[in-house]
Order: structure tokens, then C-alpha cells, then sequence
């Protein structure tokens, strides 16, 4: 493919409040101090304008300021001298027509200010600062203080005062994220609570629920306090704190709820056992608890590994590239970030402004059409702990099966976010509130399906299955496990039982819940019963209770459920035993109904699917992840797809049926037949995005 290599256009957004809308492809650039001395303004600007940027996010002050700032105990870079950095990539990103972002970093200040101001210092149980664990000579700063409420403010209304931006972001703003015993913050704690601050070594002080929700309430007033105070100097600009996945979960949503216009996940690369989807899970939650809001995902250049850190490296060129992809084919806007203005390595510029260019060229279609997908994976508050396994092996087995699917946050479970949804997934997700037990129930009897995992449902005290009667169980005994040398039977001829040719049973789970089926319900797998895994002389099955494993139920309204009595989205994320795979992709499109699929990609290899919804057209976004280091990073090398075909099931009374591939950028035949739109691709490079467009009655 060729792209063209003229300056992007000038926004018509620019300085006005809805200025976010058209900031879509972000560069970020965090100063070091040595930096001043050695920055080449010209190779940062072409970066910007070969990569189509449109967004500038720039370290400006706060730990060290990089610019020359007035205000006292404002750490100034020591090679600043009389140059402006920052002021001077300001201008050159307003030449181009971007938005500007500075970047302020209030988490630690140095000596002198810690000399100056202890009432600034975040302090450990003994009363004692906290020194910075990297950096000898630096304090960690306490969020409740005067550093935060006033010396921040001050930075952030000086730049907006002396320069040309449309936001201030703050990182790593939210402290130490452990209890900072300073004299005030234990004054202003037992004012507002009655209680003294909780003891870190005492996780069963009754004060910790009160801290936890004085320092969501505390942080949210920060996020208010500095959006309003940058509002009154200039009102198009917004103050917009950095936050990671759970967007403004943690924080208090009455008082923040209007004060993210968009949002920023600091999620910049893969590391452990992080699958290649990854990005794309990210822009699936954040649009999960906010559907109308943008997000950006900040992806870095370099390798993420948080024991290792190495950060003026670069990470494979394929694997920066799959990120911002994989990341904006799910909506989120492609943002990267380098650390660091020389380069000792520029073997990142490259896959950014592939990826940059590809997200320019989809853009036009992607951009103002609406994801949509026929199935939601309920995004559990609890599935962010010690359950994020579960979630992870539904996500990897629905991938693998490609069907599309959205998240929807518990936080947003209504009725009208149901309305055109016809299966919602439940990987694992206890303690379900009246209200949630009250919209699924209520979704079912509508004629929505629900395939429900594990603990999905059960009480707190675990003795109940809320939805149990929707789901056709009852609970005999809570989870048992772990358990070895789990097995379960095939009981009924059933499609939720298909595939396993040549086998009688498979691999169950290793914690099991044991319940019985209520009439009406047909048990599809059967436990059997437990026995021993050694010594080998004594591994074979013996009688005993065979409970339900797998029950499903079709319901009068023609809604269907799926009850998996056992970890299997966990035990598959561990042990990727592909029997496991096949049961929960059976299982949603069992729940799906006889009413075919309304988009299919059918071919080889791992892709990515995103479907984008508008009148008379939708877009199919195939992202190709097939490479030997899908399951965990870096990704060394490109592995194109062939002979994939894109099968869409049209509304009644569809004409005049024209298909587009936009990376591609051609014209692309399309057969119709019997209602089914098929639209064949003979090569996948990284993505491919099939626009299609129709005629339909009421348009006629």
C-alpha cells in the first residue's frame, strides 16, 4: 500500500469546547531532564506530520518543569537554560493544525521543596515521608495536601495562561495509592468519617471502607477543582486526569460524571501473559460503562515490563503496530507515547506512522459509525480481582470462534442497553445485585439469551444461585475445589454438545459448583463423580453422584440459557484445552437461536472482529492477530491471512449492494444470495475494514 505524504489539514475544531471530538491520532513525548540540551524540534515535528497526528500530549511541569516557569520550588530542568522546550512544540504541533495536551506529574518533588513544604510529603504508618523507590533524593508527594490543591492548580493555570493548549493531563496524580498518615490527612479523615486512619497491617480495621470511599470522594474533588480552575482562565481547555481500565469507577461518578469529556487508558503495552487482543478489550470496556464518550488508548514504543524497565528501548516493530491497530478497529483512538526526545533508536518511527496512516484511512467510516455486536460479556466489578481469569478464557474462546461481542459494565446493566442484544455472557460474576438479578430476568422473558459460567449469580453467602430458577439450577453445594482429574459426560444429543465426535466425556473444570436441574431443563453434561488422579493404579472412575455440569433451557418467550456448573472460562485461559474453547463458542451460539448470525467471517487464523452500524451500511473491521506470539509478547513477525470471506445477512428488501475495503482501497465485488451479502478477501495484512452500503425501502 502508498500513502500520500501531505501536512494533515487544520481542524475546524480547534479552541472550542468540543475540541476532543476531532483530537484522534495522538503523539506524546515525555521530556527527561538532559533533554533541553539535546532536542531536535525538526525530527519531532516530522514525526508528527508523517504519522498524521492530530493531538500533541507534552511534559510540561509539575515533578520539573520544562519551560521557564515563575512559580517557587517549581523544579526547572537543570539543562533548561534559557530555552522553552515545551513552548517550542507547542507552536510548532499549532503550525500543523493539532490539538496541544501538557502533561503535569505531581506524584514527587525534590529536596528543597520537601525542605520547604513537609506538609506536602506523603508519610508512612511511623508518621516518616516516603522516599521515591527509584530516585534517591525524592519524595513521594501526599495527594490530600496543599501540593495538590494549590501548588498544582498554580502549575496548571500558569500554562494555561502562557500557552496555546486545549487540556492539561495529569499523571500519576492519584499518590502512592496506599494511606498517607500525614497530621492533615488524619484530621481531615476523622472529620469527615469518625473514624481514625486504618491500619495497614490490620486488614480487618472497619476503617477501610470509609477510606476507600473518602479517597475516591477526596480524588473526585481534585478532578472538579482543577477542570474548573483552568476553565476560568480559558473555557475550552479541561483539566483531565490520566486514569487506567476501570475509567472512573474508583472515583465518585455525581461529581465527575461531566468532567471526562474523553478518556486516556494508560495501558501501554503487553506484558506477561497478556494476549494480542488486549487493546481491543480495552476499548471494548470503555465503551462498556461509557458508550458516548471517546477513548484514547496510550500505547508506548518501547517494551512493557514493569520489573525490568526498559525504557529508552523499542519494542518489536510488528507488535507496536498490532496495538494501535487491534486498538483502534475496537474505537480506540490511536495514541503513542515515547520517553525521551533523542532516540537511540528509531526503529519505532516506522510501525507508528504505518499504523497512524492505516487508522487515517479508516477513519472517514470507522469514525462516525457505531460498534455494535449481537452478544455482551458482562464486565464485572468482581472479575477485576481474582476473577480475571474467567473473563479472560471467554474472551479468548469467543475470539478464537469469531463471534463478535461488546462488553457492557454491571455499573450500566439496564433494559434499554439490552434492548438489541441477543445473548448476554456472564464468564463469572458472583454476587449480582437485586437490580441486575431483576434486568436479566426481565431480558429473558423479553426473549434475550444468557450463558452463565461458574459462580455467575451466586449470593454472598454462597448458598444460592440468584438466578437459579431463570437458569433452570438449584445449588446443592457451593464451589468446591480446586479438584483434580475433573471429567463430565456427554448426556444429550445437543448442539451445545457438538464436535466432540469420537469421545464420551471431556475435561471438566478444577472448582465445581454441585447443583441439580429443575424440570424443563435438559442436562447436556454430567459431572462424574470424583476420584483420584494418584497413584495411577487408582485412577478410574467409581460410582457416585453425578451432577449437572452443563444445563440448558429454552424458554416461552424463545429466549435460551446456558448454565456452566464449573470454572471454564479460568481453566481454559490456564490450559487452553481446546475441548474447552468449542463448549463455551457451542454454548453462545446455541443462545443465539436459529436465527442466523448477522455477520460471519469465515477463514484461517487468529482475527479480530469489529462490526460498526449506520443507516443503510455497516462496516466489518477484521484485524489479523495470527502470529506465533498471539498469547504473550513481543510479536516478531507479520503472517498475512488469505482466502477470508466476509458473509453480512442484510435487512429485508436490501438493493443496489456495494462494497468498499478501505485499507485496500478498492472496490470490492459482492454476491447476494438469499439475503446474505458475501464479500471475499484474498489477502489480510494487518486489517481490513469491508464498507458495505445498501438501498433499503425506507431510503427508497
Amino acid at each position: 500500500m502508498t500513502f500520500t505524504d501531505a501536512r494533515p489539514a487544520a481542524h475546524d475544531g480547534l479552541r472550542t469546547p468540543h475540541w476532543y471530538r476531532t483530537a484522534t491520532r495522538w503523539t506524546q513525548l515525555t521530556f527527561t531532564d538532559d533533554d533541553p540540551a539535546v532536542l531536535d524540534v525538526d525530527f519531532w515535528i516530522d514525526v508528527m506530520r508523517r504519522s498524521r497526528s492530530n493531538a500533541l500530549c507534552l511534559s510540561a511541569g509539575g515533578y520539573m518543569a520544562f519551560y521557564p516557569t515563575r512559580i517557587p520550588y517549581h523544579h526547572r530542568s537543570a539543562h533548561l537554560g534559557d530555552t522553552d522546550p515545551f513552548g517550542a512544540l507547542v507552536d510548532g504541533a499549532r503550525r500543523l493544525g493539532m490539538h496541544v495536551m501538557a502533561r503535569v506529574d505531581p506524584h514527587a518533588v525534590h529536596q528543597d521543596a520537601a525542605d520547604a513544604h513537609p506538609e506536602w510529603l506523603a508519610r508512612d504508618a511511623h508518621g516518616d515521608p516516603i522516599p521515591h523507590a527509584s530516585m534517591p533524593g525524592l519524595w513521594w508527594t501526599d495527594p490530600f495536601s496543599t501540593y495538590h490543591r494549590e501548588f498544582t492548580t498554580e502549575v496548571a493555570l500558569e500554562i494555561v495562561r502562557e500557552y496555546d493548549v486545549d487540556a492539561v493531563f495529569a499523571n500519576r496524580w492519584e499518590g502512592h495509592r496506599g494511606v498517607s498518615y500525614t497530621e492533615e490527612t488524619a484530621r481531615r479523615f476523622l472529620a469527615d468519617s469518625g473514624h481514625r486512619l486504618p491500619r495497614e497491617d490490620d486488614p480487618d480495621d472497619p476503617a477501610w471502607p470509609a477510606w476507600t470511599a473518602w479517597q475516591s470522594r477526596r480524588l473526585s474533588e481534585l478532578v472538579v477543582l482543577w477542570d474548573d480552575a483552568v476553565r476560568a482562565v480559558r473555557p475550552h481547555v479541561r483539566f483531565i486526569p490520566n486514569r487506567g481500565a476501570n475509567l472512573t469507577r474508583d472515583l465518585v461518578p455525581e461529581l465527575v460524571g461531566d468532567r471526562y469529556p474523553m478518556f486516556f487508558v494508560d495501558k501501554q503495552g503487553r506484558s506477561g501473559t497478556e494476549a494480542a487482543w488486549e487493546p481491543g478489550r480495552i476499548a471494548k470496556r470503555a465503551r462498556g460503562l461509557h458508550p458516548e464518550r471517546p477513548v484514547a488508548l496510550i500505547t508506548s514504543v518501547g517494551p512493557e515490563d514493569h520489573e525490568k524497565r526498559w525504557k529508552d528501548s523499542v519494542a518489536d516493530p510488528h507488535e507496536t503496530a498490532s496495538l494501535v491497530i487491534d486498538g483502534f478497529a475496537q474505537g480506540a483512538r490511536p495514541w503513542f507515547t515515547k520517553f525521551k526526545a533523542e532516540c537511540f533508536d528509531t526503529r519505532w518511527v516506522a510501525p507508528v506512522v504505518e499504523a497512524f496512516r492505516l487508522h487515517e484511512r479508516c477513519e472517514p467510516v470507522l469514525g462516525r459509525l457505531r460498534h455494535t455486536a449481537e452478544v455482551l460479556l458482562l464486565d464485572s466489578r468482581a472479575n477485576s480481582g481474582g476473577h480475571r481469569g474467567h473473563e479472560d478464557g471467554v474472551y479468548q474462546a469467543l475470539l478464537e470462534a469469531r463471534i463478535p461481542f461488546e462488553y457492557i459494565a454491571d455499573d450500566a446493566l439496564t433494559a434499554d442497553r439490552l434492548a438489541e442484544v441477543r445473548v448476554l455472557v456472564l464468564p463469572a460474576c458472583p454476587e449480582l445485585s437485586a437490580d441486575h438479578v431483576r434486568v436479566i430476568e426481565e431480558y429473558v422473558a423479553g426473549g434475550g439469551s444468557v450463558v452463565a459460567a461458574f459462580d455467575s449469580g451466586l449470593t454472598r453467602d454462597g448458598t444460592t444461585i440468584a438466578l437459579g430458577d431463570l437458569l433452570g439450577v438449584r445449588l446443592v453445594q457451593g464451589v468446591r475445589g480446586p479438584v483434580k482429574n475433573k471429567y463430565m459426560t456427554i448426556e444429550a444429543d445437543h448442539p451445545v454438545a457438538a464436535g466432540y465426535d469420537g469421545t464420551r466425556r471431556i475435561v471438566a473444570g478444577t472448582r465445581v459448583l454441585d447443583v441439580e436441574a429443575a424440570p424443563g431443563a435438559e442436562v447436556v453434561f454430567r459431572f462424574v463423580p470424583d476420584y483420584p488422579d494418584l497413584p495411577m493404579e487408582e485412577v478410574y472412575p467409581r460410582p457416585g453422584d453425578a451432577t449437572p455440569a452443563v444445563v440448558a433451557r429454552e424458554h416461552p418467550s424463545g429466549g435460551r440459557t446456558v448454565h456452566l456448573a464449573f470454572d471454564a472460562g479460568e481453566v481454559y485461559w490456564e490450559s487452553l484445552q481446546s475441548d474447552h474453547g468449542r463448549l463455551l463458542a457451542n454454548a453462545v451460539r446455541w443462545a443465539l437461536g436459529d436465527e442466523p448470525e448477522r455477520v460471519r467471517v469465515d477463514g484461517a487464523g487468529l482475527v479480530d472482529i469489529a462490526l460498526l452500524d449506520g443507516d443503510d451500511e455497516l462496516a466489518v473491521a477484521v484485524v489479523n492477530l495470527t502470529n506465533p506470539m498471539a498469547m504473550r509478547g513481543q510479536q516478531h513477525e507479520l503472517l498475512p491471512l488469505a482466502d477470508q470471506e466476509v458473509l453480512v445477512r442484510l435487512p429485508e428488501g436490501a438493493e443496489d449492494v456495494r462494497a468498499r475495503l478501505l485499507v485496500d482501497g478498492r472496490t470490492a465485488p459482492v454476491t447476494v444470495t438469499g439475503g446474505t451479502a458475501r464479500v471475499h478477501l484474498d489477502r489480510i495484512d494487518r486489517i481490513e475494514v469491508v464498507h458495505l452500503e445498501w438501498r433499503s425501502p425506507t431510503s427508497r
